[in-house]
C-alpha cells in the first residue's frame, strides 16, 4: 500500500510528482507529501488528506528538477501532517519516502533518542531517515546500504540528499520499487501507473536492491554493495488506462469494461479444434501436469474467492481434488508441501505480500506454483513457475470487479485445460469452450440492464444489515457479493452457505433483515427453492439473483442470462458488483477509495 513517485530531470519535478501522485491515490490517500532539491536545500510540503488538497496548499512557485513525493495509507501513526511523508532526519538534509512496515522501529527509536535524536513523528519512516543521515560517508547509495543493515521489516524506499542534489536511491524488500527510463530523465514509482506518460521503457528491483537513479543513467547494488545487471523492459500499460474514460468513477469504468476484459483474457487461448484451452505460459509439459494429484490455491480477499470459485471448477471439471486458502493463514500455519500437489497463486497486483511470502514458503520447500496475475512484470509474476496473466487491464477502484471476473475466467481456462488431459471427454471440452467464447456477449448484454439493479440497491441501501446466501458454486459468489457491499456502502453483509442459515443465522431472519440469494438454474434449484421458503416462513425480504423468474419466492429478482452450469457464476457475480456500487451511490459513498482500505495490499 501507498503510492511513491520520484523524478530526476531537466523539467520542473513538481507537476510530474502530483500527477503521479494522483494515478497512485488508489494505493493510499490518508495523506500526501512532496519534497524537492532547490538551491543545496529541501523544500518540503506535506498533510493530511487527499492529494487535491496538498496540491491546492503549494507555493505558486515551487519547483526543483529532483524530487520525491508519496500518497499514504498508515501504518504507523494516525493521518496527520505530521505523519505524512517525507520524513526529515533531525537535520532537515535527508528525507525519505517509504512502503512497508519496519518492525524494530520502537526498538531503533528509543536507541536513537537516547542518543540525542528528536522526533517529529510516529511513523517507522523517521527512524529510517535518521539512521541514514547518522551513516554520513559522503555516499548516499553506501549510506542508505548500511542503514538498511541495521532495520529488520519491509519497504520499498526513495531518499534525497540535499547535499547530493543530482540522484534519487532506492531500496527494495518485500514492496514494489520500479525505475522508469524517459529521454534525459528518470522517474520511480511503486506503481507503473506513475511511469506511464513520462517514460518508454521500466526496471523492477528486486528484493535486496539498492538503485541510484540520475537523469541520465541508474546503477544497481545488492545491499553489500556488488553491482546487479537490469535489463529495462517496454511498458506494458498506456496513459489512456488510466482514465476514468467519462464515468462517474474507477468501479463502474471497470464494471462496464468486463465484457473486453473477459475477451481479452479468453484471446487465443481457446482451442476449438481440440476442444481445450491453450495456456503455454504454464511452462508445464502434459506428462507434468497429469502427475499432479490435487490442486491448491493460495489469495487474499476477492482473490481468494475467486480461488475457492476456481477449486470448484477443478475439481468438477478436472476431477482433482482443490482447495483455496488464505495466503496469511497458509504462510503462518508451516503447511506440508508435498511434490503432487499443484500450487495456483492468485493475484490482481502480483504484489500482496502475504501471497507473495505464500509463494516463496512453496518454492523453498521444492513446489510447483502457478500465478494467475493482471500485472505483468509484478513480484508474482516472477516468483512463479509460470502461469496466467489476465490481460484485464489497469484496475484502478479499490473494490476488484474485472481483475476478480477475469481471475475466474482463468481459472476455467485452466480446469478445461487440466479435464482435457484426464477424464473431462471432447463433447463436454466444445460445451465448455463455446460456453466461454459466448461469455463477452452475455456480460454485455447483463450490463446493458440496470433499472432493476438500481431500484434493488436502493432498496437494500436502507437496511443496516444483510445475508448472502450460495449453494455450491453459489457459495463464493455471495461471499464476493457480500464482501463488495461492505467494502463500499459500509453496509454489514455476511455470506452463508445456504444450507447453513438454519444452524444459526436463520434466527436472524426478520422482515428487517434482507437476503440476497444466488440461484442459478441447475442441479441444486430445488434446494435453493426450498432454503428461499425457510425465509420467507419468517417474513425475511429476498433479493434473488437467478436465471428465472421464481414468482413470489423472490421480494425481487435480477435475471441473469445463463451459461453453462460450471460457467454460471462468473455471470452470477456481474449484478452483485452493480448492487454495491449503486447502494454506496445511494448512501454518498466514496466509490473509489472506501475508508481503511487500499489497492495491492504490500504489508501484512
Amino acid at each position: 500500500m501507498c503510492g511513491i513517485v520520484g523524478y530526476v530531470g531537466r523539467q520542473n519535478a513538481v507537476p510530474v510528482l502530483l500527477e503521479g501522485l494522483a494515478r497512485l491515490e488508489y494505493r493510499g490517500y490518508d495523506s500526501a507529501g512532496i519534497a524537492v532539491v532547490r538551491n543545496g536545500s529541501l523544500r518540503v510540503h506535506k498533510q493530511a488528506g487527499k492529494v487535491r488538497e496538498l496540491a491546492a496548499a503549494l507555493p505558486k512557485r515551487l519547483n526543483g528538477q529532483v524530487g520525491i513525493a508519496h500518497t499514504r495509507w498508515a501504518t504507523h501513526g494516525v493521518p496527520s501532517d505530521a505523519n505524512a511523508h517525507p520524513h526529515l532526519d533531525m537535520s532537515g538534509r535527508i528525507a525519505v519516502v517509504h512502503n512497508g512496515m519496519i518492525e524494530d522501529a520502537a526498538v531503533l527509536r528509543r536507541r536513537l533518542e537516547a542518543d540525542g535524536i528528536s522526533f517529529s513523528s510516529e511513523t517507522d519512516t523517521e527512524v529510517l531517515a535518521q539512521l541514514i543521515a547518522l551513516e554520513d560517508c559522503g555516499d548516499l547509495e553506501e549510506a542508505v546500504r548500511r542503514a538498511l543493515s541495521k532495520v529488520h521489516g519491509a519497504y520499498g524506499l526513495a531518499v534525497l540528499d540535499a547535499n547530493q542534489p543530482d540522484r534519487i536511491v532506492l531500496a527494495r524488500n518485500g514492496s514494489p520499487v520500479l525505475i522508469g527510463v524517459g529521454e534525459r530523465q528518470m522517474l520511480c514509482a511503486s506503481d507503473m501507473a506513475a511511469l506511464v506518460r513520462h517514460a518508454q521503457q521500466v526496471v523492477h528491483l528486486e528484493d535486496g536492491e539498492v538503485a541510484s537513479v540520475t537523469a541520465d543513467s541508474f546503477s544497481t547494488t545488492t545491499l553489500d554493495a556488488r553491482p546487479t545487471v537490469k535489463t529495462a523492459t517496454s511498458l506494458s500499460a498506456e496513459d489512456a488506462d488510466y482514465e476514468r474514460g467519462g464515468h462517474e468513477h474507477f468501479m463502474l469504468k471497470e464494471i462496464l469494461e468486463q465484457p473486453d476484459a473477459i475477451d481479452a483474457t479468453l484471446r487465443g487461448r481457446l482451442d476449438t479444434r481440440f476442444a481445450t484451452s491453450r495456456l503455454g505460459g504454464l511452462n508445464l509439459t502434459a506428462r507434468e501436469l497429469r502427475a499432479f494429484r490435487r490442486v491448491h490455491v493460495i489469495a487474499c480477499g476477492s482473490a481468494f474467492y475467486a480461488g475457492l470459485m476456481g477449486a470448484g471448477m477443478l475439481e468438477s471439471l478436472a476431477r482433482l481434488p482443490a482447495s483455496a486458502e488464505p495466503a496469511a493463514e497458509f504462510r503462518y500455519r508451516n503447511p506440508v508441501i508435498e511434490p503432487d500437489t499443484l500450487y495456483v497463486a492468485v493475484s490482481q497486483s502480483g504484489e500482496t505480500a502475504d501471497t507473495l511470502a505464500a509463494v516463496e514458503e512453496i518454492r523453498r520447500k521444492g513446489g510447483r506454483v502457478l500465478g494467475i496475475v493482471n500485472v505483468p512484470g509484478s513480484s508474482i509474476s516472477r516468483a512463479v513457475d509460470g502461469g496466467i496473466y489476465l490481460h484485464a487491464g489497469p484496475e484502478i477502484s479499490v473494490a476488484s470487479t474485472k481483475a476478480f471476473t477475469c481471475m475466474a475466467v482463468a481459472f476455467a481456462l485452466l480446469a478445461v485445460h487440466l479435464g482435457r488431459l484426464r477424464d473431462l471427454g471432447p463433447a463436454d471440452g466444445e460445451r465448455l469452450i463455446r460456453g466461454l467464447a459466448e461469455l463477452p456477449a452475455k456480460a454485455a448484454e447483463l450490463l446493458q440492464h440496470q433499472d432493476e439493479i438500481v431500484q434493488a440497491a436502493n432498496w437494500i441501501s436502507a437496511t443496516p444489515s444483510a445475508f448472502y446466501i450460495g449453494r455450491v458454486r453459489g457459495y463464493p459468489v455471495a461471499l464476493e457479493g457480500a464482501q463488495k457491499l461492505k467494502e463500499i456502502s459500509y453496509i454489514h453483509a455476511e455470506a452463508y452457505p445456504a444450507a447453513e442459515l438454519k444452524h444459526g443465522p436463520l434466527a436472524l431472519v426478520s422482515p428487517q433483515l434482507p437476503t440476497v440469494a444466488i440461484v442459478p438454474d441447475d442441479e441444486l434449484l430445488e434446494k435453493n427453492l426450498a432454503s428461499l421458503e425457510q425465509i420467507n416462513s419468517r417474513s425475511g425480504p429476498v433479493l434473488a439473483v437467478a436465471h428465472l423468474p421464481l414468482g413470489s419466492l423472490a421480494d425481487r429478482v435480477i435475471q441473469v442470462p445463463k451459461s453453462e452450469p460450471e460457467l454460471d457464476p462468473i455471470l452470477l457475480g456481474l449484478p452483485l458488483q452493480l448492487l454495491a456500487y449503486h447502494a454506496a451511490i445511494a448512501l454518498g459513498r466514496d466509490i473509489d477509495q472506501p475508508r481503511n482500505l487500499a489497492k495491492s495490499v504490500t504489508v501484512e
